[in-house]
């Protein structure tokens, strides 16, 4: 295998996803057209993987397979990012909470786990709040969704929104600078990817929808008060990312303590995107909890 000018292994997406039988495909969820990847026996318990704000489902393509060997794995786009539709409303975290159960009523899943980084942790305690019903356990990656500070939202707001509306190498680089801790781990694939996305007609407006979370007020209203969080019954598993020290390791360590049944630990090195940054040391955590009793 050729290094890479660093000397670590050459890495792309397809070196996680290539001996792994899976599928991409579209479905209805409720009445957005949804892009997922598929993986796992459709026999064995459900679980469900959530991007961050503005992002994919190959943010997971390094955790597909190991999940898959116990799971029936889907990895979604969500409402207004990826291939998925892109309606031309604000979405607020009720709008992904919605999306994401319609998409298991599309798929006939009763139930799930729920592997969430980022706004996607923030949409999986939403749901098993909303739809306790429907959640078994959880996995939080840089939680969110407790409180935001004035200079993160304004960080994300010029990344995405900038990036989407000047979507050059340099402009996606730049935010994976600070989605991964390590300069190896930000590969060509994902800027390629990300910049094919934003490049696609309709992916600048759609962006405006997507970062109304940006608002203060509107961030407020949709934040997860003391009492929401503690109301969570399923139990969860909640990762610290250390490279990561700012409100997402605060909030990690807040709800942490807050929820009845979670489980804390924390991974070193790694940046927003502990899944990708450390997939061996984050799988082997995530299918341990999935496992237990």
């Amino acid at each position: 295998m050729r290094d890479a000018p660093n000397n670590a292994p050459y890495q792309s997406i397809w070196t996680h996803l290539h001996g792994l039988d899976f599928e991409q495909r579209y479905i209805k969820a409720g009445a957005v057209r949804t892009r997922y990847a598929h993986a796992g026996r459709r026999s064995a318990p459900a679980v469900i993987m959530l991007h961050g704000t503005g992002g994919h489902w190959e943010s997971f393509c390094a955790n597909l397979a190991a999940h898959a060997e116990h799971y029936d794995c889907y990895a979604l786009d969500f409402v207004g990012s990826g291939h998925s539709d892109k309606p031309a409303h604000p979405y607020e975290i009720a709008t992904y909470v919605e999306h994401v159960l319609n998409f298991m009523s599309a798929l006939n899943l009763e139930k799930a786990s729920i592997i969430g980084v980022s706004l996607g942790s923030w949409v999986a305690a939403a749901i098993a709040i909303a739809a306790p019903e429907r959640v078994e356990k959880l996995v939080l990656l840089s939680a969110a969704g407790y409180f935001s500070t004035a200079a993160n939202r304004a960080q994300i707001k010029k990344d995405r929104g900038g990036s989407a509306a000047d979507p050059s190498w340099e402009r996606i680089k730049g935010i994976f600078s600070r989605l991964l801790a390590r300069e190896e781990a930000r590969i060509d694939d994902l800027i390629g990817l990300r910049q094919a996305l934003y490049s696609m007609p309709g992916a600048a407006e759609a962006m405006q929808n997507v970062l109304v979370l940006q608002n203060p007020d509107i961030r407020q209203k949709n934040l997860i008060q003391d009492d929401g969080w503690r109301a969570i019954v399923a139990p969860a598993l909640v990762v610290g990312s250390l490279a990561d020290s700012d409100e997402y390791l605060d909030t990690a360590r807040i709800v942490s303590k807050l929820i009845p049944d979670a489980s804390y630990v924390e991974m070193e090195g790694v940046g927003h995107w502990p899944q990708f940054e450390d997939p061996e040391t984050f799988n082997r955590l995530s299918v341990a909890f999935l496992k237990g009793g």
